[in-house]
């Protein structure tokens, strides 16, 4: 199908920049708190965070943390070091090899879902032992399109103190790391969680991201229904889809539930 970025999806960068470097002013001084730490995969969407929090709060106060395993790909690595360096933040490095490869060797296991999402743990778990050494804040790199559709690790990536990118479709994020200046190495990249060789993330998710942001937009933000989809051009099968994996992750999307206690 020819696609055609709505209106909708189009965004006005400066503004949307100047709102978020508040949004994020805002929220870490209601906390009393003056730092940021973010884990810096060298990818788009934590480098627009990087990006954003510097301009928010100054490079001296945020933290870059690079994360890798074994597996990771050495450009990621190299990128996220080049964002780091290129911004001035504070660096830290931790190979979470030692602490992901311990856990396997007592519980092994050959399934990729069940040790990435292990890994996104571990980091996040060091994130946040980092801000709790520095007195700071973590701050999330979680785009909407991936939230929608569940493309998180709960407890893992997706946790974090605030999130600026977390009503921002991946179409818009593009727009917003063009007018940020973000590197052009890292806006051409696939994007990819960087948990196992050759993962990317479109691959998993079947489709790009150009296509499910249209889709998401129309299905979530406009409330088309599937009758009015499959009009748009969209195929029923992949309509339902979607529809299915929102629906599926809703729990990664909302506070964990408490039961009622008896009358």
């Amino acid at each position: 199908m020819e696609l055609k970025i709505p209106d909708g999806l189009r965004i006005s960068p400066e503004r949307l920049t100047g709102h978020l470097v508040r949004f994020i002013k805002k929220e870490l001084e209601s906390s009393g708190l003056s730092k940021l730490v973010l884990g810096v995969s060298g990818g788009i969407d934590s480098t627009v965070v990087a990006y954003l929090s510097a301009a928010a709060i100054g490079p001296a106060n945020v933290t870059g943390v690079v994360l890798p395993y074994a597996q990771s790909n050495p450009d990621n690595i190299k990128d996220a070091e080049m964002v780091i360096s290129r911004l001035g933040l504070n660096r830290r490095h931790v190979d979470i090899t030692p602490m992901i490869d311990a856990y396997f060797k007592d519980h092994p296991s050959d399934d990729l879902t069940r040790r990435g999402n292990k890994m996104a743990r571990e980091r996040m778990s060091i994130l946040y032992d980092i801000s709790a050494e520095l007195g700071a804040l973590v701050i999330g790199t979680s785009n909407k399109s991936e939230i929608l559709m569940g493309y998180g690790t709960l407890f893992g990536d997706l946790a974090c103190a605030l999130n600026p990118l977390g009503n921002l479709y991946k179409t818009q994020l593009r727009q917003l790391a063009e007018h940020l200046g973000v590197p052009p190495r890292v806006m051409g990249k696939a994007p990819s969680a960087d948990l196992w060789a050759g993962q990317t993330d479109e691959g998993e998710l079947g489709l790009t991201y150009e296509m499910l942001d249209i889709l998401l937009y129309q299905m979530v933000d406009r409330r088309l229904d599937s009758r009015k989809l499959e009009k748009l051009g969209f195929a029923a099968d992949l309509i339902q889809r979607v529809r299915d994996k929102i629906a599926r992750n809703e729990f990664k999307r909302r506070l964990p539930r408490l039961a009622d206690l008896p009358g």
